[in-house]
Formats: C-alpha cells, structure tokens, sequence
C-alpha cells in the first residue's frame, strides 16, 4: 500500500493504516477554530436539525443517522423557531381560508357547550 493508493479513507501517514482515535485532530481543529467545548457527536444534532428544518421527514433523518428507534432521532432533530412559527402560520392561512368559505360556522358553537 502507498500512500497515494490508501486503503482506508483517512489512513495515518506513519502506518499506512486507520487512526486508532480522531480525539487528536478533532481537539487540535475546535481548538483552533474557537470552539473548544464543541463535542464531535454534537454536530450529529445539528445535522439532524437542519435536515428536519430544512423539511425532511422524520423518517427520512432517522434512517440517514442509522437509528433504529424513532424516538431516538426525536432527541436528536430540534426544530428552530422559524420552522415553527412557519407551520403556525400555516395553520392560519389554512384556518382564514375555511373560515371563508364556512363564514359563522365557528362562531354559532356555544363556549360552555364546547367546554362541557
């Protein structure tokens, strides 16, 4: 093997074979990029959240990060504010848009009998 023929993505450069632990690249890189305490599995949160703000599926994320429990992907995909006050606004325009075309309905509906 040569090191311009490498049978590893990242071999080491003495041995020619894989890196027992990336822990020495990693601190040496946020160290210098001002981002000592970021931890490497941090950027699989991130990553998740921006493909789920970006409108994947949670379905989609959860097989792209290779887990299998849903609710595993669910701790990991945070939605940002924007994406949420985006589907809130969503809802309105939807609401706005059956309101006029059922005008009234929604208001004939008694609040004590909707409470009881």
């Amino acid at each position: 093997m040569t090191p311009r023929d490498p049978q590893w993505v990242f071999p080491n450069p003495d041995t020619s074979k894989p890196f027992v632990s990336g822990y020495c690249a990693w601190h040496t890189a946020r160290t210098k990029a001002g981002l000592a305490d970021v931890r490497m599995h941090d950027l699989r949160h991130s990553f998740a959240s921006l493909l789920i703000n970006s409108g994947r599926t949670l379905y989609e994320v959860q097989h792209i990060l290779g887990h299998t429990q849903v609710k595993t992907t669910q701790r990991y995909a945070h939605l940002s504010q924007d994406t949420l006050l985006a589907a809130s606004n969503g809802a309105t325009v939807a609401m706005g848009t059956v309101m006029g075309a059922m005008p009234n309905r929604v208001l004939d509906v008694p609040l004590v009998a909707a409470l009881g």
